[in-house]
């Protein structure tokens, strides 16, 4: 437990050696909901009708910024791996007593606690500034959503952070991955307004998972069968990233 607690104190000192970099972690979920919220509010001046209810589109939206918050904190913490492996701290961490499981957990853990902090912040200004309908009830679900879905893109892309050697490939990956889980999922509009094709690739996506389940957490939209077979997906999904992360942490010069 120490040797987690140590990875968590690092991580916390990376974070607070910029102001800026807080800040964007903290506020910029904030600040996209209200800018493209705010701007598509008028375009989908009806509404939204998702999970067999309408919801302005701020409120539809919400779910998308934390899920989208999540996936920024995850890439931040996964890029690490770069800066550690060029001034060689990475290898030096891993000759410490402690196990490959450890120093992930350590990295996540924190992170996870800066998700729930982030999303605090940005459903409660939702709240009070735009009048959102939160479900403060289901809050709980919301917390174990956010940890599990921060570190599920975490494990995921720590994989490919350790076997790309190259920046500017894994920035190109980052990129790609990014703009494909994106777009093909519920972020920005509800599953039943895509065409037939792009709804099959959305309902596979694990994004589409992360944020409907945000969704049904912070507005009750959805729910039923379709949102628990999503969670126990996301879980798998987390469980088969965080057996691949450790299996080529063990073995990162051959990665």
């Amino acid at each position: 437990m120490s040797m987690i607690l140590a990875v968590m104190y690092r991580e916390f000192r990376i974070r607070t050696t910029s102001m800026t970099w807080l800040f964007y972690d903290m506020f910029m979920p904030l600040l996209y909901l209200l800018i493209f919220g705010i701007g598509f509010e008028s375009a989908f001046s009806a509404g939204v009708e998702t999970g067999g209810g309408r919801y302005g589109y701020n409120a539809f939206f919400l779910a998308g910024v934390l899920s989208m918050a999540s996936f920024g904190i995850a890439i931040n913490t996964a890029y690490g791996f770069f800066v550690d492996r060029d001034n060689g701290i990475f290898f030096e961490f891993l000759t410490y007593p402690m196990t490959r499981a450890e120093f992930l957990i350590g990295k996540i853990l924190f992170n996870a606690m800066l998700a729930l902090v982030q999303a605090a912040v940005t459903v409660t200004a939702g709240a009070v500034i735009l009048d959102l309908p939160v479900r403060w009830d289901l809050s709980g679900v919301l917390v174990v959503g956010q940890v599990l879905g921060t570190a599920g893109w975490f494990f995921f892309l720590t994989t490919f952070a350790i076997r790309i050697r190259r920046n500017d490939m894994f920035n190109t990956f980052l990129n790609v991955a990014y703009f494909v889980l994106m777009f093909a999922s519920t972020m920005f509009y509800p599953l039943e307004s895509l065409p037939g094709w792009l709804r099959g690739i959305a309902l596979a996506n694990p994004l589409t998972w992360h944020t409907d389940v945000l969704r049904y957490a912070t507005i009750g939209a959805g729910g039923g069968e379709r949102v628990v077979f999503e969670a126990l997906a996301f879980v798998v999904f987390l469980s088969i990233s965080f057996a691949l992360a450790v299996q080529t942490i063990r073995n990162p010069l051959r990665a």
